[in-house]
Formats: C-alpha cells, structure tokens, sequence
C-alpha cells in the first residue's frame, strides 16, 4: 500500500499518448525524406540531452554574477563557459549567448545601437537578404528608415559598387552584410571600406554560414564588422537559439540591449544546448564536415546544371543554392510542393529579378548541412539531382512521386539520424 502510494506521488500527471505519438510522427518522416532545405539540420545526442536537462526549470534574469534571482551559480558557469567557447571559436572580444533566435539578436543590434528612424542599408529580401534586413513587412523597416541594395538581376552577384553609391546617397547609421538565399562568398573587406568612408557601423549577419565560418570553410568576418549575430541552428548544428558577438566597446551596449531592453528570463537548456554545439564545432570532426557540406553543395549544383536548370550565379561556394526556375516555366511553390511528396524537402523562394510573389516565387533554396550530417557525398547527390530533375518534368504524375518517395525513404534509412 504505501509503494503504490508513493508512485502516484512520484507520477501524479497522465501520459499525453496524444503529443508524443505525434512527436514519434515527425521523427518517422525526418528519418524517411532527404532535408535540403538549407537552414536546417540535424543536432547531436549530447546537444539534445542539454536541451532536454533539468535546466529548463531554472529562471535567471540578468547575466553571470548580476542576476535578479537566487540560485543560479550553476547557470552562472554554464553561461559563462558557452560565452568563452563563443569568443574563442570566433575570435571574437565578447559574446551573448542569450538571444532567443536571430532575428531578436538582429533586433537587440538595432536597439542597442540605433535611435529610431536612423537609416540601415542591407541587401533586399529579393535579392537574397533577410526579413529583420530592412524588409517592408518587417519591424526593421518601420522602426528605421530601410535601404536596400540588390544583385545584379542578370548575374545574381552582389557588386560592390553598387553597395557604394547607395551609402554615399543615403549615409547609414548601420551598414549590413548577409543574407538568406545568396550563393556566394560576400567581400568583408569593402564592406569595412564602405562603413569607414560613410561612417556607418558594420553588421554582419551570418545566420546562414557561420558554421562554415567556425569549420574554416568561410572566410571569418571577425576583423572586419563591429557587431556580427547569428543563429545557432543551420551548419552550426546546434539548436534553435542566437550569438551575438562584437567588439568590447559595443558589448555593454549589446548586453543592455538584449536584457534588460528586449528579453526576459535567458532559456539557460538552449544556452547549454549551444555551448555543447560550440564545443563540438571547435572538432576536427565538425572542420571536415563543413568542408564536406560545401563540396556536396558544389556537386549538387553542378549536376543540377548539367540536368539543364539555371542557377543564381552559376553555382555557389556556400552550403545553398538557388535555382531559377523561370526558364523551365514551373512556379516554384509547385516544384516544392511536388519534391515533399516525393520526401526530397526545399523551400521556394524569390529570385533575383523576381517576377512573381512572395507566395509564388520563381526559385527553389536548396542547401546540403542536413543530408551531409547524415553522412552522405558525390552518389548521393547524383541521386539527389537525377529525381529533382524527374520531378521537374512532372510535378504532377503522381506515381512518379510515390516511386521517388519509396527510393528516398529507402535511402535516407541507410543514414541513420540522431534521435
């Protein structure tokens, strides 16, 4: 009687079959379709040990030895210890670790740094940029006055003299360099020259390839911008939380920014969960896999050239790339919808020149971090190239579509996920 008694104490709340059976759901279709959409990916077991730890039940308000409640000497090491792996992997003066994504660390930049209605100059969302850039719909475009610079619409390549005569006309506060959907490698280095010139700060958003940044794999804007942010998640392969990182003489300005200005009470399992990914980020391991994300990135998208489609640029040297698909005459939205079905899983996206919307775009973003976690190379994206061009001829033969669907299933089961 009384163990029975004290095991309904220990486990007074039903199992919700319900959620978890829907949870067992999405990990049956994650280990059965090829990921390529390229801002995701997938995390280590140690990563989702952290994130699922007792750390979640803990509140700390402030920052390490400033907190406004008690009991967090634990939280305090932790987040210190993810700050420093932050800086040293980086090469960067401090670290936040606190930002819930990286669009609030996008925002928390603006704030700390910026009065409202002062001008930022950021690459549109056409062209490749990202919503917290300077978008129309986005609050950083009602806050602050937005200019957007483009790509060339014939080559897709971003020039720099065109970044140039934008910021001499409008003269930012903020210059930003980065983007969502662009291809290639971006020219820290005039960027610098610009905001020097105009005497605009630079921010470098590299949301998208900061885990090739960390693998070696991309070249390191840390001697060049003042204030650099990204996510944790993408190539990092950590989980869904934000970096801000900056030289010492903004960190004060930054920190206040986040909290007080911005956030509560920091997530400290996401912060743990990072911490843990930066760790295995600073591996030889991990080096070889961004390099390895980049050359399957580069056969992909040759093999998908000689498959007859038109890419932005020509090609990339990043871990994405963006196909137009104009001259084939398919909507992207349609394309995409056809390859889930088939369990080959891209987004549709604008391109540069973009004649359609938003909701009905002419490209399709597609990326390798996911399929190379996985452990796939070179057959693989032959594989990969071959049923995306089948599809492409005929997105609506659904027998097509259930044959690839089974090949895929198929072949994504030989390369386990971690779970």
């Amino acid at each position: 009687m009384m163990k029975e008694k004290i095991d309904k104490e220990q486990n007074p709340l039903p199992e919700d079959q319900e959620m978890f059976d829907l949870i067992c759901q999405e990990k049956q279709r994650q280990s059965k379709e090829l990921r390529l959409i390229p801002s995701e990916n997938y995390v280590s077991h140690n990563v989702l040990k952290a994130l699922g730890s007792v750390l979640v039940n803990k509140y700390s308000e402030g920052y390490p030895g400033f907190r406004y409640y008690e009991g967090t000497e634990v939280v305090d090491q932790i987040e210190n210890l993810a700050r420093e792996r932050a800086k040293k992997l980086f090469n960067v003066e401090h670290a936040n670790v606190q930002p819930y994504s990286g669009s609030p660390a996008n925002m928390a930049v603006y704030f700390g740094l910026l009065k409202p209605g002062e001008t930022i100059l950021g690459m549109g969302l056409r062209d490749g940029g990202h919503l917290t850039h300077g978008a129309p719909v986005n609050y950083s475009s009602r806050f602050y006055k937005a200019i957007p610079y483009h790509v060339n619409p014939q080559t897709g390549y971003l020039e720099m003299s065109h970044v140039r005569e934008l910021a001499r006309e409008h003269r930012p506060s903020l210059l930003i360099c980065g983007g969502s959907a662009y291809p290639r490698i971006l020219d820290f280095a005039a960027f610098r020259e610009i905001a020097n010139e105009v005497g605009a700060k630079l921010m470098v958003d590299m949301a998208h390839f900061g885990g090739l940044v960390a693998a070696g794999a991309y070249p390191s804007p840390s001697q060049y911008a003042d204030i650099i942010t990204m996510t944790t998640h993408k190539v990092l392969r950590g989980p869904r939380g934000g970096l801000i990182l900056c030289k010492s003489e903004y960190a004060q300005a930054i920190d206040r920014a986040i909290f007080p200005g911005l956030q509560g009470g920091p997530h400290n399992h996401t912060i743990a969960a990072i911490g843990v990914a930066l760790h295995e980020a600073a591996s030889p391991n991990y080096k070889e896999y961004g390099h390895k994300v980049v050359e399957n990135a580069k056969e992909l998208a040759s093999l998908l050239m000689a498959e007859g489609f038109t890419l932005t640029t020509g090609g990339t040297e990043t871990h994405l790339m963006l196909l137009d698909l104009r001259s084939k005459g398919i909507p992207g939205s349609l394309l995409a919808k056809a390859l889930a079905k088939a369990g080959i899983v891209c987004n549709a996206n604008t391109v540069p020149g973009e004649t359609g919307s938003p909701k009905n775009p002419s490209g399709l973003r597609l990326g390798t971090p996911a399929v190379t976690t996985q452990g796939m190379g070179k057959a693989e994206m032959q594989f990969i190239a071959k049923r995306i061009a089948s599809i492409a001829c005929a997105p609506t033969d659904e027998s097509l579509i259930r044959k690839i669907h089974q090949e895929v299933a198929e072949l994504s089961l030989q390369y386990p996920i971690p779970c």
